[in-house]
């Protein structure tokens, strides 16, 4: 049996042990692209949890601290895991009314709750899932209750049958024994089950580290959670062309080599007049020197990449402030919310008529709590909502629930085109009947090919992959690998724009506006299809192609 502090400081205990191992928990990511942000989303989820509770009185009892858990995660819940975390914390408030201690049946019924919730929530539940391991703990923790055993028994039985979930993943999920990994959203809750099960055995909270901050400071604490850049492996993006040749027997692919010694993500292309390339590394002089020995450098630039993912996070911090803002009242019938990222993307939306912009997107899940407040400033009585990512849909149907003055209707945007698509298909004087047609109809128009760097060496999809290499995605199946994300535009152009394409719109972030400029030069296209280059500003080595169909 325990009582309401102990309650509270084993939640502590949980969201402590999740937040020292978030980045192993990102880093079991079956596709080897840079979105392994599961261990960040529950995190993020519980870490709003922790706040919440920690705002109660030291007398709060088992009751209130349920219901401070339940409310405090259904708003901070982001991405599907950190989804469904909330939905098995919900359990808690509705079996835990007017409990002043709770007894190991308690728990385990709590969380029998969470599973059917979460079970429920989920279109298509799929079995070697973190669904899988809260369902499989919840079974060990009943079984536990049944033969008499004792509070900390149960939980050890519980923690016990999620690790042993946890580790028949891969044979119940293909992909993940071929990756050889378990699932991310099932080790981020053994996790936090384990830290809670510490403190009711040991009565000791588990640390985050040794220079653990305390939940209740927040500026401190807020600092600590934008690190979240440890997979950035080399600090400076260096871009330049190499003009006027010293050497008129210059081999690129030497250039290359050199470039691979001391960095990643390198690109070299060159004509018979100019070499232009790119490298990740730690040593831009080095890069600069190597490259000086070829001939005369222009447009020479050098970025910083943690400071660049910094400003990202930011922005997404800055999405919290704006929960303070007041909400608008409804002025028209209907209204449209985007959820985007990049200025050119953002302004583009805006130009189609999204009274809101909500920045977010890959590894920059926004919570229910920022889209529901979002929604509150769209001067409208129904609010269409575009994702545009698939790990935000499941906490836009929640932001659902935090709206009460007006209606959010989910459009299932799971690309940034397919929203683009549904913004221009929009007519305000249409019902929201037809609109949601006509918008579906639009997207279903759409192809998307996203465009991106291996994050690491890899077997997927029947292809091998090295770390650096440029991936094709269209419609989120691995279609293609390349040695840099030039070859990957052109094949993909050349296999996926079919007779009846229409049109190509291909948005392109900062560091790769040379493709706009060399592409449509390299390419033979249909004359009839309408290529497009748009300026996205979407995070750095990603290239989005919008194929649109008629």
């Amino acid at each position: 049996m325990i009582n309401a502090q102990d309650f509270r400081n084993a939640i502590i205990s949980g969201a402590n042990n999740i937040f020292k191992h978030q980045n192993h928990v990102n880093e079991l990511n079956i596709f080897p692209v840079p979105d392994g942000d599961t261990g960040t989303n529950m995190c993020l989820t519980i870490i709003g949890v922790v706040e919440n509770i920690e705002k109660l009185s030291k007398s709060a009892s088992v009751s209130e601290i349920a219901d401070a858990v339940s409310y405090a995660s259904l708003r901070s819940s982001r991405g599907n895991s950190g989804v469904i975390l909330s939905l098995l914390l919900k359990g808690f408030a509705k079996h835990l009314k007017n409990r002043s201690e709770i007894v190991a049946n308690d728990f385990v019924t709590s969380l029998e709750i969470g599973v059917n919730n979460a079970y429920k929530a989920v279109s298509k539940p799929t079995e070697g899932t973190m669904l899988t391991v809260a369902r499989v703990a919840s079974e060990k923790g009943r079984g536990a209750v049944e033969k008499g055993n004792n509070f900390v028994t149960v939980m050890e039985e519980v923690c016990k049958g999620a690790r042993e979930a946890l580790a028949d993943t891969p044979n119940l999920l293909p992909v993940l024994k071929k990756a050889g990994v378990v699932d991310a959203g099932g080790k981020g809750l053994c996790l936090i089950l384990e830290g809670m099960f510490s403190y009711f055995r040991d009565g000791v909270i588990v640390s985050r580290d040794i220079n653990s901050l305390s939940f209740a400071d927040d500026d401190k604490f807020k600092k600590e959670t934008q690190k979240f850049d440890d997979d950035i492996r080399f600090t400076y993006c260096t871009e330049f062309i190499v003009s006027k040749f010293v050497n008129c027997d210059f081999n690129p692919e030497i250039l290359r080599k050199n470039l691979q010694k001391i960095g990643d993500c390198v690109i070299v292309m060159h004509d018979d007049e100019v070499i232009k390339t790119h490298v990740h590394s730690n040593n831009p002089d080095k890069v600069l020197s190597y490259a000086l020995a070829y001939g005369k450098l222009i447009n020479v630039k050098i970025d910083n990449l943690e400071e660049q993912n910094k400003q990202i996070i930011n922005k997404s911090r800055d999405n919290n402030e704006n929960n303070t803002q007041e909400e608008i009242k409804p002025e028209k019938d209907l209204g449209m919310l985007a959820i985007a990222t990049g200025k050119g993307i953002i302004e583009l939306f805006k130009s189609l008529g999204c009274d809101e912009v909500l920045e977010g997107g890959q590894t920059l899940n926004p919570s229910a709590e920022q889209i529901a407040n979002a929604a509150k400033r769209v001067p409208a009585k129904t609010v269409f909502v575009f994702p545009n990512n698939k790990n935000i849909l499941m906490a836009a149907e929640q932001a659902k629930k935090l709206v009460k003055n007006r209606k959010l209707v989910i459009i299932p945007s799971r690309f940034i085109p397919q929203g683009i698509a549904a913004a221009i298909a929009f007519c305000e004087s249409y019902s929201e009947e037809d609109n949601f047609k006509e918008m579906n109809e639009a997207m279903s128009k759409i192809k998307t090919c996203v465009i991106t760097y291996a994050a690491r060496d890899a077997e997927f999809g029947g292809f091998k992959i090295k770390k650096g290499d440029s991936l094709a995605l269209l419609d989120g199946k691995l279609v293609l690998v390349s040695k840099n994300h030039f070859e990957s535009v052109k094949k993909v152009l050349t296999k996926f724009a079919s007779n009846n394409c229409e049109s190509i719109d291909i948005y392109y972030s900062s560091d790769l506006a040379y493709i706009a400029e060399i592409l449509p030069s390299e390419i033979k296209i249909d004359s009839s299809i309408d290529l497009n280059f748009v300026f996205g500003g979407q995070m750095p080595g990603e290239i989005l192609i919008s194929l649109n169909f008629s």
